[in-house]
């Protein structure tokens, strides 16, 4: 109902009440009714379909109530010319042979219990026997077949369903091919999630038919991160305006062992919409409120359209760089848990300055030693005395000998170093790659040059406690929970997407870039009053300090007065805003 409702039955269930005295347009309306046609393009059994069935069938009794009124005056006569509405309004693409049989047969159920009811209301016997008509359940590859030969785009009103996710890791081989099909000179389409392909596939057969009106259930991976990019920027290009929205809510499975997958549900078209409808949820477990807004964009927010691509470099030229950290490449040969330090200073005392504090984001977060071998300036007779490191120099050497790629093995000339460093030589800014969702911020931090940051944290070289205040900021958090992507539900913060494409405050007086330092620094402080407590426990929302979240709100404020004097009451707020400082910037790059 999530889904049918904003898309074409609200729209109904209005029109009879604005008519429902009217016989004359209420016969007009039953006609209406029993010529809309619907097409699932990923039908399975048939769910959608059957629940839309049900609902037309629900509302044409509903009109057959108000022709009749409580005489159930039947001097006209029920009949099939009186019961319009029929199975063979209905079409589906199922490529499995067997669902496909139990969605034509789940429709004539329906049909069946919907006329037990119509004969129950008007105390008549009413039954569709022989079965004459049927709806048109294809059993084929939606991705392949061309849907005007299952319904003329002419005679279509509405395409709804939900196709199946699958992330571009996840897809097979026949997949990966459907989507190559769909998306052929789509640059980039490879990243994809599979159910992207109905949406194109669907942009396509509208534009047959501009009228039309789809809408699908879907994972929320399309409206999030680099997708956005790719497959938003080419939905507009055909005209695609969503009409209404459910935002990121958790649907779970029946099935035994079915995990809770997080969802969108996405209801668009080739026209516009006077009044759009999102549907909001504080958290994916709870129920929506929805808002009539004027314009919902593919991060399903009321804010301008904007399709968020990779940068290589910050919007603004006085931000400092962001980049990823070391890479060992070593198959864990150069890595050193708290024991195997413990035992290498014992057994090799010399190895011990070059035994370095390790740091990957669940180090950072949770405060796990690690350590590793970072032999930089290790010289080499020093280094052929230390037999200890030799023995795991050696084991590394083998390892990227053994290596299929051309790049590791090239890695193999110097197998005492990581195989990417980018090891800043002073104090630097941390940010972890993966974080949980229900963290209302990232842990963010500062670290010492001679701490190694791995390949899972992201690095910036030279940043000041201002940068890690709007970075730590309730303001960048909103930006990041629309752009970032996920890894499960957890937010996978991206250098290219998410930082470089952040808009920073416009050039801050300097009393308000001051007020950010000062409440940034109290974050710090409000930390450190706790150095036996890991990030993970100060930032979880059930122990978070009192004094910590109180500097986090204080760091809110002064952000939120270097972007604008008015108050914001919401993230929805705050990314508006900074979407259209993002249109502002990217027009001066131009």
């Amino acid at each position: 109902m999530k889904l049918i409702e904003p898309l074409f039955l609200d729209e109904l269930r209005a029109e009879f009440q604005r008519i429902k005295r009217d016989k004359r347009k209420l016969f007009e309306f039953q006609q209406y009714l029993a010529r809309l046609k619907f097409l699932d393009p990923a039908c399975g059994c048939g769910n959608f379909l059957v629940i839309a069935y049900r609902e037309l069938r629900l509302l044409e009794l509903e009109v057959l109530r108000a022709l009749f009124g409580k005489a159930r005056d039947l001097s006209i006569g029920v009949g099939e010319f009186n019961i319009l509405c029929n199975v063979d309004q209905f079409y589906g693409v199922e490529i499995e042979e067997f669902p496909a049989q139990i969605a034509q047969t789940a429709l004539w159920l329906m049909d069946h219990q919907m006329n037990m009811l119509v004969s129950k209301e008007f105390g008549i016997y009413f039954a569709r026997l022989p079965l004459k008509k049927s709806a048109t359940i294809v059993h084929g590859n939606a991705l392949q077949v061309d849907w005007r030969e299952i319904v003329p785009p002419a005679d279509l009103n509405y395409i709804l369903g939900n196709p199946p996710f699958g992330g571009k890791k996840e897809q097979n081989e026949v997949q990966k091919s459907d989507m190559a099909h769909v998306f052929r000179g789509v640059k980039g389409a490879g990243v994809l999630d599979f159910v992207a392909a109905w949406y194109r596939k669907s942009a396509d057969f509208m534009e047959y038919n501009k009228a039309i009106k789809t809408a699908f259930v879907s994972t929320n991976s399309i409206t999030q991160g680099e997708q956005v990019g790719i497959l938003w920027s080419d939905l507009a290009k055909k005209g695609v305006n969503i009409h209404f929205a459910h935002r990121t809510f958790q649907w779970s499975s029946e099935a035994k062992g079915k995990a809770a997958v997080h969802c969108v549900i996405i209801g668009f078209a080739l026209f516009e919409a006077e009044s759009k409808l999102l549907f909001d949820y504080e958290n994916p477990q709870s129920e929506p409120h929805v808002l009539k807004v004027s314009v919902i964009n593919p991060y399903l927010i009321n804010a301008v359209a904007a399709f968020i691509g990779k940068r290589s470099k910050p919007l603004t030229s006085d931000t400092p760089e962001i980049a990823y950290g070391s890479m060992p490449i070593d198959k864990g040969n150069l890595i050193l848990s708290e024991e195997d330090r413990a035992d290498f200073i014992a057994k090799e005392p010399k190895s011990e300055k070059f035994i370095k504090q390790y740091i990957g984001g669940e180090e950072f977060i949770k405060n796990i030693p690690r350590y590793c071998l970072w032999l930089v300036k290790c010289e080499p007779s020093e280094l052929r005395s230390l037999k200890q490191v030799m023995q795991r120099v050696e084991l590394n050497k083998a390892y990227r000998l053994s290596s299929d790629r051309i790049q590791t093995k090239e890695l193999a000339k110097t197998p005492a170093l990581f195989g990417e460093i980018r090891q800043p030589k002073t104090e630097y800014l941390v940010i972890p790659k993966v974080s949980s969702e229900n963290r209302t911020y990232i842990p963010i931090g500062f670290c010492k040059p001679e701490i190694i940051a791995s390949g899972s944290m992201l690095v910036i070289a030279n940043a000041k406690t201002y940068h890690f205040g709007v970075l730590s900021s309730a303001m960048h958090m909103a930006w990041m929970r629309i752009t970032a992507g996920r890894m499960k539900s957890d937010y996978q913060y991206s250098n290219s997407i998410v930082y470089n494409n952040f808009p920073w405050p416009d050039n801050p007086t300097p009393k308000r870039r001051q007020a950010i330092e000062t409440a940034a620094q109290a974050v710090l402080d409000a930390r450190a009053a706790h150095p036996n407590a890991s990030l993970a426990t100060l930032y979880d929302p059930l122990t978070m300090p009192p004094e910590l979240v109180k500097a986090h709100r204080k760091l809110d404020a002064a952000v939120d007065a270097a972007y604008s004097k008015r108050k914001f009451t919401s993230d929805s707020d705050r990314v508006a805003l900074l979407f259209e400082r993002y249109q502002k910037l990217l027009a001066k790059l131009a």
